[in-house]
């Protein structure tokens, strides 16, 4: 499996939430396979997207678009961070 974790802060988590909603479809399109948000206790404008891809390629391409960059100004994104990772295991306790 490959993943993506974004770490980023957001001006406003409900007006970026409905930008990311919107943008579901385009993900799915791109390779998304599936997604949790998480917020930090302490901030809920620091957001954390851990998304499982079809391919790290398909995931660079998609978060490294124009398009992409244009809606993540829109949607009030502040220096986002991208760590692409590689599954090596999975369990369950």
């Amino acid at each position: 499996m490959h993943h993506v974790l974004i770490i980023h802060e957001v001006e406003s988590y409900p007006a970026w939430k409905i930008i990311f909603d919107q943008a579901a479809e385009m993900r799915k399109q791109a390779g998304e396979i599936s997604y949790q948000l998480l917020r930090y206790d302490s901030d809920a404008n620091n957001i954390v997207h851990f998304s499982q891809w079809s391919s790290l390629e398909n995931a660079r391409r998609f978060f490294e678009s124009a398009e992409l960059i244009e809606i993540r100004q829109k949607a009030g994104v502040k220096a986002p961070n991208f760590i692409y990772l590689h599954e090596i295991e999975q369990q369950i306790l």
